[in-house]
């Protein structure tokens, strides 16, 4: 399946010019799942919500200071007569929620990563959310502030956070989009002079007054289909997970982007391994992360590797020049999911800690023995798409 009939030639499109108040606002009011940024008519890159949140940007500077090529550099592209799979791949490598589709060189249109579930969604029956989800999710209790959600949110790569009361039972969940609405509202209904302070007085507001409640949940045994329905239905770009039997007790997240993960599973003879933020690689390829990964997968006969997710972070503290990464790495498994995270000046550095990690946790698993092969049972599951 292409992508001819499922992009679209709608959507905003700003100029590189154009001050971040302007696009702040245009987030606020039509909520677009990304920005396409154009300069001088060509092509420069896609914007989203949380790069803005995240962006310590004036509202008086240009498009321009988030579409630096060490931002955005490889930017999304996608040919019109893409596969799906490809173009899944492209979105979740490219930590987004839009890509430009082109026809003959030229930008025609876009498509979202509502745009493929929609799609694909009869091919969903053959996952359940356990075969997908995240588990051991990050969370945050309803008195801690915005500051620390930024933070978290920031820290972890990630979209959403559950918020758990006094008791430790679910009873909200916050958003990048909720915060960025929040301060993009409280800055509206301020005045110079007033603002004088209030940037601090925002983010000691407590999350419970921008969480939303009451919050959307599934089960592990729920199918992916039904999932992406619920998101779709509901423009929700993920549900916490709970128990058949307590859904105030959080136990994990599915969000589209792990649908969209679990597209790009196939049965080639090296196994799949999905990298976040792959520009940030420096002295280290992706051949060679894949390999290091299949080494450490090859040794544990009971452990079989249905899946791998690599990301880098960029924190802002450099030695001579290199920053500091966050390296972070997930094993889908028939065991479970184990994971492994490390920092390090460059990401070679970073993957090396993480991936040292990850082999300590894996011997940590129930029942995993050493030896030299392993079998991926998820990846024939989507032999359809």
């Amino acid at each position: 399946m292409n992508i001819a009939d499922i992009a679209t030639t709608e959507f905003i499109e700003v100029d590189a010019g154009t001050r971040m108040g302007k696009v702040r606002s245009q987030f606020e009011n039509g909520n677009p799942k990304g920005i396409i940024v154009t300069n001088d008519g060509e092509y420069e890159g896609v914007i989203s919500e949380r790069e803005v949140l995240q962006s310590h940007v004036e509202d008086d500077a240009k498009v321009s200071a988030l579409t630096k090529p060490s931002r955005s550099t490889p930017s999304p592209k996608v040919d019109r007569q893409e596969d799906v799979r490809e173009t899944a791949r492209v979105l979740v490598e490219s930590n987004a929620k839009v890509a430009p589709v082109f026809e003959h060189g030229e930008l025609w249109g876009v498509i979202s990563n509502d745009d493929i579930l929609e799609a694909v969604l009869d091919n969903l029956d053959a996952l359940t959310v356990e075969d997908i989800y995240t588990d051991d999710p990050v969370t945050l209790r309803e008195d801690d502030g915005i500051g620390k959600a930024i933070n978290l949110l920031r820290e972890h790569g990630i979209s959403r956070l559950p918020i758990l009361n006094e008791n430790g039972y679910l009873s909200g969940v916050v958003t990048t989009h909720d915060i960025a609405d929040f301060v993009i509202r409280k800055s509206d209904t301020t005045t110079t002079g007033d603002r004088v302070g209030d940037s601090q007085r925002m983010l000691d507001v407590p999350v419970y007054d921008i969480m939303n409640s009451p919050v959307e949940t599934t089960t592990l045994d729920a199918t992916a289909k039904e999932a992406a329905e619920a998101m779709l239905e509901d423009d929700y770009a993920g549900l916490m997970v709970t128990p058949a039997d307590d859904d105030r007790v959080v136990i994990g997240i599915i969000t589209k982007t792990d649908i969209l993960r679990a597209l790009t599973f196939t049965e080639e003879e090296h196994m799949d391994v999905q990298i976040t933020n792959i520009s940030m690689l420096d002295t280290i390829t992706r051949e060679s992360i894949v390999q290091s990964i299949e080494d450490v997968s090859d040794k544990y006969a009971d452990m079989q590797v249905m899946h791998a997710h690599v990301r880098f972070h960029e924190h802002n503290e450099k030695l001579r020049g290199t920053p500091l990464v966050q390296s972070q790495i997930r094993l889908r498994t028939n065991k479970g999911q184990v994971a492994g995270t490390g920092e390090g000046y460059g990401a070679e550095n970073a993957f090396r800690v993480a991936l040292d990690k990850l082999e300590r946790n894996v011997l940590e698993l129930k029942g995993v023995t050493s030896d030299e092969e392993y079998r991926g049972q998820l990846l024939r599951k989507l032999n359809e798409i």
